[in-house]
């Protein structure tokens, strides 16, 4: 037998990192991991690390590739239309009595990409609104939660075509534990040195509270107007239930809520979006007062517009995000064809749901007073990358002063 292409003493740290700086898990809480069943060897050890930190019980949810083409290759028509409503409420549940959530990444990116897209898209419909009874414990941050990734060989072949399985996936279980800070000789205090820094980039956007922000780059002239009493974070930071956690590792972004009707102009996709297991790339929307009024894609345009189709908030922005051209996602010069890592390479827009904590005091908010002052509401949350060694970023005062933020790709 050949020794693994992924080094078992990161694969520790990674799960140490997972339990102790993303989700920051507390004596006596509960957990839920999802995760691919290759991921077992991590999921085992942030099941030893939870418990050495007082886990009270640790409930692992593992899907399989297979099992998930079967469905694409085999299932009814009407199969497409339906989804686990009763594991989301369980999970929504187990949330509502202090859970903590850990999903850990892994799986072929483009597992989908040969099925039938209507049926993609529908499935995709279907489980996101049976997901959000959970899915709204999440996003109103309600709870410590957090997201990691496993170097699967799928992903591995995706990404490194050329190589031979075993360097493939050896390459990218380094690139993760790069990103993820635990190739460090200390991940724990690289990862509070770190969130520093984006709390400075943070403290220094809500000073300057910004009525708008105007992004221009190639194919994009592109004005976000800002959700009146956004809040910008980035890092680590508390849940409603007072624990502090990071909920991506890794991450390189801060981020607002933007006005859902306050968004005019183009804007094109910098890097592709791999969303379902299908790649979106080229994408290129116009934006009339906050809405898409016009969308297209190089690759993937059937997919995008079902997409923007999803429900009525799905063709408006939910989030704004700011990462600097030289983020070591970036510098890598890795196309990951996976959100967590890709968001983490460039400034990113997403469509649909916003996040509650994205406003001040925005834990006492009902849904109707977010919606009020910006907020929006969908069954999705989908993040494209709109930002490159190109952009230029202004934050436009209440008054239309213009305050450089970005120029070339970098923080001013």
């Amino acid at each position: 037998m050949t020794d693994s292409p992924i080094d078992p003493s990161l694969l520790d740290r990674l799960a140490d990192v997972a339990v102790h700086t993303g989700l920051n898990l507390q004596p006596g809480q509960q957990l839920i991991i999802t995760a691919p069943a290759e991921a077992l060897p991590l999921v085992r050890r942030i099941t030893v690390a939870a418990y050495k930190a007082g886990a009270a019980l640790v409930t692992p949810i593992l899907s399989d590739p297979e099992l998930t083409l079967a469905r694409f290759t085999h299932g009814s028509d009407n199969s497409f239309d339906s989804a686990a409503s009763w594991l989301f409420s369980g999970m929504a549940d187990a949330y509502a009595n202090g859970a903590a959530r850990l999903a850990i990444v892994g799986e072929d990116p483009m597992l989908l990409s040969e099925m039938d897209p209507a049926k993609v898209s529908r499935a995709g419909k279907a489980t996101s609104s049976a997901y959000k009874p959970a899915l709204e414990k999440i996003s109103n941050f309600e709870i410590n939660w957090s997201i990691c990734s496993y170097p699967g060989l799928a992903w591995a072949k995706r990404m490194f075509p050329e190589l031979p399985e075993t360097q493939a996936q050896q390459k990218l279980a380094e690139a993760i534990f790069a990103a993820s800070r635990v190739d460090r000789d200390d991940p724990v205090a690289a990862w509070a040195e770190h969130n520093a820094a984006l709390k400075t980039r943070s403290s220094w956007l809500n000073e300057q509270r910004f009525a708008a922000l105007h992004f221009k780059g190639p194919g994009t002239d592109l004005t976000i107007g800002l959700a009146d009493d956004h809040e910008w974070h980035g890092g680590a930071a508390p849940a409603q239930n007072g624990v502090t956690c990071n909920p991506n590792v890794p991450t390189e972004e801060v981020f607002t809520t933007p006005h859902a009707h306050k968004v005019n102009g183009t804007v094109r996709s910098t890097k592709p979006l791999s969303h379902q297991g299908s790649l979106i790339d080229g994408i290129e929307v116009t934006f009339t007062d906050g809405k898409i009024t016009e969308a297209k894609a190089d690759k993937g345009g059937d997919i995008l517009r079902e997409l923007i189709a999803t429900d009525d908030g799905a063709s408006r922005l939910g989030e704004v995000a700011l990462v600097p051209h030289g983020s070591p996602i970036s510098q890598s010069g890795l196309l990951f064809y996976n959100t967590l890592f890709d968001e983490n390479a460039a400034c990113h827009i997403a469509l649909g749901q916003c996040y509650s904590k994205c406003f001040v005091d925005g834990a006492s908010l009902s849904p109707e007073e977010i919606a009020a002052k910006g907020g929006n509401s969908s069954l999705i949350h989908v993040d494209w990358m709109i930002g490159g060694p190109d952009t230029d970023i202004d934050g436009l005062t209440a008054d239309g002063t213009a305050v450089p933020v970005f120029r070339k790709g970098e923080w001013a």
